[in-house]
This record gives structure tokens, sequence and C-alpha cells, in this order.
């Protein structure tokens, strides 16, 4: 069994493979002020509670976007299942070629998707990932990541408006049955998902335009892919643990 483990700026996602196949996996909060023992603690009660074996792990596979939290989680993988983490930068074999003006400013978990998404569907592909950020990643038909576009992540978004506009309340991030609406909360949860199901739409077209290629699929990922890709027209397959295959792609390829 091997640990895999996506560190994002507001959640860390953990799974657990056997072979190629998840066992479970685990939503957690990325809290830069835990120390190595309470992330150590935390995860054995996770296995535990699911009746795993944490000295049956045979590998760590971290990819982050939080450089202030490694330390503690280089150190609880030492102490608690007595290994040394792969961690996904350079010196790693990925199998992608990146495009990029300078390589070192793509994200761990960019790259990790793009692993994963090219390995399932081949290439051209996009991915669009729905975290603290929305990121678009566009990979060749040969595996090359391209480039890519990020914007606000919709959490972000709408905090932003819930702080800065006294009189708007917080709502829940849920689709009305409507775009146009007669109520507050509903208005403004219109604004919030079909926007970004319009951002997302016109950003995937003006990247097959620019390429010149339609995409063989446009995946969606991360926490809220479900609510934007169930509107959107470009978005063709949802894709939750695709982050978490990538990382145990890449371990397959460096073990």
């Amino acid at each position: 069994m091997i640990l895999v483990c996506d560190v994002g700026n507001t959640n860390i996602v953990l799974g657990v493979y056997k072979g190629k196949k998840i066992l479970k996996a685990w939503r957690i909060s990325t809290d830069r002020n835990k120390t190595s023992d309470e992330y150590g603690v935390l995860i054995k009660q996770l296995f535990e509670y699911e009746n795993l074996n944490m000295s049956e792990i045979e590998s760590i596979v971290i990819s982050s976007v939080v450089p202030t939290i490694m330390y503690a989680l280089e150190t609880m993988s030492s102490r608690y299942f007595k290994k040394d983490p792969i961690i996904i930068g350079p010196g790693v074999k990925t199998g992608i070629n990146i495009k990029y003006d300078n390589p070192k400013e793509v994200g761990a978990d960019r790259i990790v998707n793009a692993v994963a998404a090219y390995e399932k569907f081949g290439g051209p592909i996009i991915i669009v990932d729905f975290g603290t950020a929305t990121t678009f990643c566009s990979i060749s038909e040969k595996g090359d990541y391209i480039g890519g576009v990020i914007s606000p992540g919709i959490v972000i978004s709408s905090e932003a408006l819930f702080q800065k506009a006294s009189k708007l309340p917080r709502v829940e991030l849920a689709k009305p049955k409507k775009v146009l609406n007669k109520n507050t909360i509903n208005s403004m949860q219109s604004g919030i998902i079909y926007g970004y199901v319009g951002l997302v739409d016109y950003i995937v077209d003006k990247m097959e335009e620019e390429l010149g290629v339609k995409s063989k699929e446009v995946i969606a990922t991360g926490g809220l892919a479900s609510i934007i890709a169930s509107e959107s027209k470009k978005i063709t397959k949802i894709e939750k643990m695709l982050t978490l295959d990538g990382l145990r792609i890449i371990y397959e390829k460096n073990k």
C-alpha cells in the first residue's frame, strides 16, 4: 500500500492505494500551525477508523503548494511511517515535458493532474481544477504541458463578496433553479455559480481557439467540480481523484 498526499492551500487530500485501487480517501484542513505529531496522530486515527495498518504503507508521495507545511509532513512521515516521502519536484520522473518559460513556476498539483489526465485519456486535453484557485492546464497530443490559466477560486471570490458588500449575507454555494431570481440569496448563488460556468466555458473556448485544436476531453477536478460541470457545455468528464491518481502514477514511474 502507498499513502498519497495532495497539500493545497485550503485542504490536504489523503489517499491509500493498493496497486491501482484506491482503498480510502480523506480531506482534512491545511493547518500551517500543526506539528508533525499532531498530523501523525490525526492520520493514525483515520487509519484506525478504517481498519488500515500504518505498518503496511510501503511509500508516501506528497505534492504541495504550501512550502511552510512540508517540514511537519516530512517529519511525520519519518516518525510515524518510518519512510522518507517522495516529494513532487525537480528530480522526480513525471514523463511530462513542461513548456513554461520557467518550469519551476508550475505548481506541483498541476503537474500531477497533467500526469494523471494524460495517462488516462491521452491528449490534447484540458484540465480544470476547482481549488483555492481555479486553474486551467493544457496538455498536447505528445504529452507536453503547454501552459494554462489561473483565476481566483469560487470560495475566494464569494468570500470577497460577503466581506466587501456589507448588506449581502454569506450564502451556501448551491446552484439555484434559475439564473434570474427575485431574492438576494438566490441572486447571489446565481451570480457565483453561473458566473463561474461562464468563466470556465469562455476560457476553454479561447484556449482551444489559440491552440487551433479541439481537446479530446475537458476534465474537471477539485471540490466544487460537480456543481460547475453539471451546467458547463465544455466540461466532458469529472475526475474527483485525479490528483491522487497522478501521485500514484508518479510513484510507479519512480519506484
